[in-house]
């Protein structure tokens, strides 16, 4: 009898499209893994902190690279990751070595959060280098980029939409296409906004508690069955109540974003009074020096006896002989 020979199964990559991430920080990083992990041909990377991109250019099997040029020349889609209006700039539109050098027919997915201008003027450049743009506005943590659960905010035309669906689709758990450039990063901001004023609301209610003398297990309790119940009472409160503000979502990040909506109110003649009182309390996280603290750590200025809340002892005169 003749022996039966398994043939081994070769999987089939969902694009032929290949693959670059600039920034490949905590986000940027486990988004490349995960497209890697579904088959996806991942094969640029770029960082500043050119360690960070070379351990994992080594881990997935990509080439890290020195110069943007070589990024876009190595790819079809450039995914961006970074930190906000001034670094988008940077990679696209500033000096000889950027992102833009002969990038006729790439496409360019931006996942910060950034102000919808600079994403509309980014675009714009894009488009006259015969490029196009995709914005892909995140509202997740790092546990879901390194999973494919994003959800993602999505601003771009419809046809460009539509060719680069599937990936999108593969990176997150939800997809919503908003409307065209700049459009979802109108609406991230918004969440953002709400988000960072829900965050130091339930800071200043837990302090408040805790100067009263309350259990603050029963107060959670009591917040969760009534009006005062939120997603950040959720994900937030035990890391308030117990100092452990390990950073997911920085003070520093939500001091940007809640700046980004309190300008676009600007542009509309609107107040926006909680965001400017909420921006207030980041900001002076950042200029405590722990604005690298999660956004929870905004507990540190309400609860008693905390950083931002210890009452400063009068210098001591010394006596003169």
């Amino acid at each position: 009898m003749s022996k039966k020979t398994t043939r081994k199964k070769v999987t089939r990559r969902p694009s032929n499209k290949k693959i670059a991430f600039v920034r490949v920080g905590r986000m940027g990083g486990n988004m490349a893994r995960h497209l890697n992990d579904v088959n996806y041909k991942v094969t640029a990377l770029y960082d500043v902190n050119r360690k960070a991109a070379r351990e994992l250019a080594d881990e997935i099997g990509a080439t890290a690279y020195t110069k943007l040029a070589d990024v876009t020349a190595n790819a079809d889609i450039i995914f961006t990751v970074v930190t906000n209006d001034a670094a988008m700039k940077k990679i696209f539109l500033r000096g000889k070595d950027n992102l833009l050098t002969k990038a006729a027919g790439k496409t360019f997915i931006n996942c910060a959060t950034l102000s919808p201008k600079t994403q509309k003027d980014i675009a714009t450049a894009a488009k006259r280098r015969k490029a196009s743009c995709i914005e892909g506005c995140m509202a997740s943590s790092i546990s879901h980029a390194r999973t494919g659960k994003l959800y993602l905010m999505v601003g771009a035309d419809d046809d460009v939409f539509k060719k680069h669906k599937k990936l999108l689709e593969d990176l997150s758990l939800d997809l919503r296409h908003i409307g065209k450039v700049g459009k979802a990063a109108e609406v991230k901001a918004l969440v953002n906004m709400v988000m960072n004023i829900n965050t130091a609301g339930l800071a200043e209610g837990l302090g408040l508690a805790r100067a009263l003398g309350h259990d603050l297990k029963m107060i959670c309790e009591v917040f969760s069955q009534t009006g005062a119940n939120s997603r950040v009472l959720e994900t937030d409160a035990e890391d308030m109540i117990d100092r452990d503000h390990e950073c997911w979502f920085s003070a520093e990040h939500a001091a940007k974003d809640s700046g980004i909506a309190a300008a676009l109110g600007r542009e509309k003649k609107l107040k926006l009074p909680l965001n400017t009182a909420t921006k207030e309390q980041y900001d002076r996280m950042v200029a405590l020096g722990i604005g690298g603290l999660d956004k929870s750590g905004i507990a540190e200025l309400t609860f008693p006896n905390r950083t931002g809340t210890r009452k400063k002892r009068p210098a001591t005169k010394r006596k003169k002989n």
